[in-house]
C-alpha cells in the first residue's frame, strides 16, 4: 500500500478513536440524537482533534522547510530559536499592551520569530561549511540563552505561567471550539509550502547552484522563513511548543522516499500528524480519565526516535 493512503487511512481511524476518548462517555453512533453529546463533539472534541492533526502537519512541514534552508539534518523549528522567539513577541506585546487582540499577538509573535529564525541562519552561514554538527550546536546555543532572556523578563514581570505554557507545555487540554483556529492559519502556511516545493528542493542544493539555475534565494529564503515563523507562531501560542516532531519526521520521511519534496512533503504532513495524535491519545490513556501531556509524551518518543536515525544507516544517500 502506497504510504499517502496508509497514513491518511491511520489518521481517519486515529481521529474517529480521539472523538470518543474523555471523562465523558461519547457514543459516535448515536450523537446526532443526543444534544449532549453533540455538544461534547462540537465544542471540546473535534477542535481538540483538528488542533492535534494540523499541529503535527505544520511542525512536520516547517521542520523540512527549516532543514533545506540551513542544509542540515539536524534542525528543527524547536531547535533553532524559532520558538523562543515567538515566545520572546508574545511576551513583549503582553507587557506593552495588555489588553491586545489576538491578531496583534500573533503578529508580534510571528515577526519575533522569523527575525530569532533569521538570526540563527546568518550565524551559521559564519561556521566552516565542513563542520556539520556546529549547527544545531549553534541554534541549541542560541535557544538556550533567547529562553533564558524569555524565562528572565517573565520572572521580573510575574509572566511565568505564561511562559510555561507557551514554551513547555505542549498539551491539547484546553483546546475548544474558539481557541484553536489560528492553528487553521499554520495549516494554510504549511499548504502554500507545498506549491514551492520545487524551490525549496533547489535552494537545499545551496545558493551558487540555486542562482545558477535562475532561482531568487533571496526570495524563497524570504518565503521559507514566514512559513516557519508562522506555523511556530501559531502552535505556541495554542498550545505550546511541541517538540521533536520538526526534526524527526522529516529526516524518517527523507531516509525512505528520499528528497523529492513535491512528493515527500504530503507524507511528511500525514505522518506528523499521526504522531502527535498517537502521542496525544498515549497521554490521554495512560492515566485516563486524567491526561499527560502530549509534548511529554512526544519528547521520550522523539529522543528514542533521533537516537534511532543517528544510528541507522539512511537507505537513500
Amino acid at each position: 500500500m502506497r504510504p499517502t493512503p496508509a497514513l491518511a487511512v491511520a489518521l481517519a481511524a486515529m481521529m474517529l478513536v480521539s472523538m470518543t476518548i474523555g471523562a465523558a462517555s461519547v457514543d459516535l453512533v448515536h450523537a446526532f440524537g443526543d444534544p449532549r453529546t453533540m455538544l461534547v463533539l462540537l465544542e471540546s472534541r473535534l477542535p481538540r482533534t483538528l488542533a492535534v492533526a494540523l499541529t503535527g502537519a505544520a511542525l512536520a512541514v516547517a521542520g523540512v522547510l527549516i532543514q533545506a534552508l540551513v542544509r542540515n539534518r539536524f534542525v528543527g523549528p524547536d531547535t533553532a530559536g524559532t520558538a523562543e522567539g515567538a515566545a520572546l513577541g508574545l511576551l513583549a506585546i503582553t507587557i506593552l499592551w495588555p489588553a491586545s487582540p489576538l491578531w496583534l499577538r500573533m503578529v508580534a509573535a510571528s515577526v519575533s520569530a522569523m527575525a530569532t529564525t533569521a538570526l540563527f541562519i546568518a550565524i551559521i552561514r559564519r561556521l566552516p561549511v565542513r563542520e556539520v554538527m556546529l549547527v544545531p550546536i549553534a541554534g541549541l546555543v542560541l535557544s538556550g540563552v533567547l529562553g533564558s532572556v524569555v524565562t528572565f523578563i517573565g520572572w521580573q514581570t510575574d509572566l511565568m505561567q505564561y511562559i510555561g505554557t507557551w514554551l513547555f507545555s505542549g498539551e491539547f487540554s484546553g483546546v475548544i471550539s474558539g481557541r484553536y483556529e489560528l492553528l487553521w492559519i499554520a495549516g494554510g502556511a504549511a499548504v502554500l509550502a507545498w506549491f514551492a516545493a520545487d524551490r525549496f528542493a533547489i535552494i537545499g542544493l545551496g545558493d551558487q547552484v540555486a542562482t545558477g539555475l535562475g532561482l531568487g534565494t533571496r526570495a524563497v529564503l524570504r518565503l521559507g522563513l514566514a512559513v516557519v515563523a508562522v506555523v511556530t507562531a501559531m502552535v505556541v501560542t495554542t498550545v505550546g511548543m511541541i517538540p521533536f516532531v520538526g526534526l524527526v519526521v522529516p529526516n524518517i520521511v527523507a531516509r525512505i522516499m528520499g528528497d523529492n519534496l513535491r512528493r515527500t512533503l504530503p507524507v511528511v504532513a500525514l505522518s506528523g500528524a499521526v504522531l502527535v495524535m498517537a502521542c496525544d491519545l498515549a497521554g490521554r490513556l495512560v492515566i485516563h480519565p486524567y491526561e499527560v501531556p502530549a509534548g511529554l509524551i512526544l519528547g521520550v518518543v522523539g529522543s528514542v526516535l533521533f537516537l534511532w536515525l543517528l544510528y541507522r544507516r539512511p537507505r537513500h544517500g
